[in-house]
């Protein structure tokens, strides 16, 4: 039988799976993860860690002996699990926002986290042959990270590249974090929006002047970042004047209406278009699949017998694979007895504690396929991971209601929809490790990793962030609350995807989930999977129908910036074609400024929720007071475009005079 020791004896000498390497990921992970649980609190988004953590990676080795490519890519790797775990904060919030948890317990946190991580990393192993060796999806997160590893080895004699992607990136950090501490002084205010009629109806136009989403932007592309405007429209101009049709009385104040038009019953309609188009993008994958685990199989048989197999495609043997998710299911069922036995659920516990394992093995694996996919189509931080959450809530909240069917005793429904979101974060934890496995097993693939050496680099980081997360959930908790939580504040967290989860599992148990708005938004997602279809069939464009579905849902205070970045995005890019030189390295420079946007206004939002926890203030920043605002509002929108302006203008001057003392190639 083939074991791991075989494997490295065969392996040539280099460094790959260091001590040293392990520990710089484990690092970065504390300040990625932290950023990456902020952002997906406040705006419902989270960004891929992989190419920041590649250039800190290469920065700091670079004064140790005898590091390489491979050991830089194992440290991306363990921090971009990590970071990447984050999302498993589109559920959990949930159980405080129903007023089950008044705090994150650590060790059942933590333990749910590192539960369904590691099953995501033993699930990504087949899929590995099925969706990036055996696949054209482009990854683009992946080839971009990749990319940047491949400059840092070609620029190692003089560090001029390393220099360059890392001065980028901390001036977009730098800028990005003192427009966010300039915000927290309320002299500029961050988030803009007006509330009208339109004829009988209402709607509402905002944006939030975030930096983090100009640069979410820049790495979507036009192509999501225009999908998401379609959904945006659809939302805000069709379906939200029509529901609130009539229902504004004259002269009444239309904010209140609208805005709770919008959280009850739009979101349904996104939620039912993302469930759809999640369908139709498993059932395109199916056949991979099942090719990526015969093929897996077949390679571990191969080895076993002797036969030589190629060191870079090489994964973990199948029957650790089988074996860890078997052993899986002990910790699981007892995290789920645990917590039912928390509730006033007394009927058929076994039996449910039964069906859920099976609920988590099967639906577990159809998520990591999704998730994947995604992944590959349009990278790790553009995929809306957090509907798939929306489809899992259903289906356990449905499958609850069969196995205990719904209960009149107020205690028993609130215990049944708590359990349903317990079970859905485990779930939902398998499909965010595998939409970022497959993104660092792409970068491998590209710079010649070993695959088993990543997937137990995979399995740290999942270990890392699980440890991270729960005190970081505390401090949000803590400083800010969630909005719909007991007891939330002014400032409280919107945590979108987790609000919209817990209404969902709500709904379905107290029998008054209007399945009519999910039919609804499932057939407008059928109808952009025909449109998306058509378009890839006879022309060069694409409609994502899972990007429709983001902005159909998402408040459109999020959705509108990001078009506007990804827009900037292209013309950068365009710029960079036209300029000529080193291209690459221009468009490379433009990616890592757009990512240090994202991580500077993240880490300052953990650093200022720490200030708000310690002074038990709101707004403890805060130099001018609320009559202030209509000139702050003002000053707020002219700052932000002429921050933008001035640093893609620093940008090119940047990337323009990177062609002079030398041309860097990858």
């Amino acid at each position: 039988m083939a074991k791991l020791d075989d494997v490295e004896a065969a392996a040539p000498s280099i460094r790959e799976l260091t001590v040293r390497g392990v520990v710089l990921g484990g690092l970065i992970t504390l300040v990625f993860t932290a950023a990456n649980v902020y952002l997906g609190l406040k705006v419902g988004l989270t960004f891929a860690t992989a190419i920041p953590a590649a250039v800190i990676s290469m920065a700091i080795l670079r004064y140790f002996r005898g590091h390489t490519i491979l050991e830089n890519n194992i440290v991306q790797t363990i921090a971009s699990a990590a970071g990447t775990l984050a999302a498993i904060i589109f559920v959990l919030p949930g159980l405080i926002m129903i007023g089950w948890w008044s705090g994150f317990p650590y060790w059942t946190t933590v333990a749910v986290c590192i539960v369904g991580g590691v099953l995501g990393v033993m699930y990504s192993v087949p899929l590995r042959r099925a969706l990036v060796t055996g696949s054209d999806l482009p990854y683009p997160e992946g080839v971009a990270a990749a990319e940047v590893l491949k400059v840092g080895e070609a620029a190692e004699d003089d560090g001029e590249g390393n220099r360059r992607s890392l001065r980028a990136i901390l001036v977009g950090s730098l800028v990005a974090a003192g427009f966010s501490l300039l915000a927290a002084t309320k002299a500029i205010l961050s988030d803009v929006s007006t509330y009208f009629r339109l004829g009988a109806g209402g709607s509402t136009v905002g944006a939030s002047l975030s930096l983090a989403l100009i640069g979410v932007g820049h790495l979507v592309g036009v192509t999501v970042g225009f999908a998401m405007i379609v959904g945006l429209v659809i939302s805000y101009f069709i379906l939200l004047p029509t529901l609130t049709w009539d229902a504004i009385p004259s002269g009444a104040d239309v904010t209140d209406i609208v805005s709770s038009t919008f959280s009850s019953d739009v979101r349904f309609v996104g939620a039912g278009a993302i469930a759809i188009a999640a369908v139709w993008t498993l059932l395109k994958i199916l056949g991979p699949i099942v090719r990526g685990i015969r093929a897996a199989a077949a390679s571990t048989k191969a080895r076993r017998g002797g036969e030589r197999v190629e060191l870079v495609e090489r994964d973990l043997p199948i029957w650790i694979v089988g074996g860890t998710i078997a052993l899986s299911l002990i910790p699981i069922g007892l995290l789920l007895w645990s917590f039912l036995a928390s509730t006033d659920i007394t009927d058929n516990r076994a039996l449910i504690i039964v069906v859920t394992l099976v609920f988590v093995v099967l639906i577990g694996a159809v998520l990591a396929s999704v998730a994947g996919y995604m992944a590959g189509l349009i990278g790790s931080s553009n995929s809306p991971i957090s509907g798939l959450g929306i489809l899992v809530v259903v289906i356990a909240s449905l499958v609850l209601v069969l196995v205990h069917g719904r209960s009149d005793d107020p205690s028993q429904t609130l215990g049944l929809v708590a359990y349903a979101l317990f079970a859905t974060a485990i779930v939902f934890g398998i499909a965010t490790i595998s939409n970022d496995n497959l993104q660092d097993l792409k970068t491998g693939q590209l710079v010649g990793a070993t695959p088993w050496r990543q997937q137990v680099a995979l399995v740290i980081g999942v270990i890392f962030g699980g440890l991270v997360i729960p005190p970081v959930l505390g401090l949000l908790n803590t400083a800010f609350g969630f909005v719909g939580a007991p007891g939330a504040g002014e400032n409280a967290l919107a945590a979108p995807q987790a609000a919209l989860i817990s209404s969902l599992a709500k709904g379905v148990f107290g029998g008054d989930l209007d399945w009519g708005l999910l039919g609804l938004g499932a057939a407008i997602g059928a109808a952009v999977i025909l449109v998306d279809e058509v378009l890839r069939r006879t022309t060069k464009f694409a409609l994502p129908p899972l990007a429709v579905g983001m902005g159909m849902y998402l408040p459109m205070s999020l959705t509108l910036i990001i078009p506007f970045g990804a827009l900037l995005g292209r013309y950068y890019d365009r710029w960079s074609e036209r300029r000529g030189g080193d291209v690459e390295l221009k468009k490379r420079l433009g990616v890592l400024m757009a990512t240090g946007l994202i991580v500077g206004e993240s880490l300052f939002g953990v650093v200022f929720a720490g200030i708000v926890a310690a002074s038990g203030s709101d707004a403890p920043l805060a130099l001018v007071g609320e009559g202030f605002a209509s000139w702050a509002e003002i000053l707020g929108v002219v700052l932000f475009v002429a921050v933008v302006a001035g640093l893609y203008r620093w940008t090119r001057s940047y990337a323009g005079a990177a062609d002079q003392p030398r041309n860097l190639q990858a």
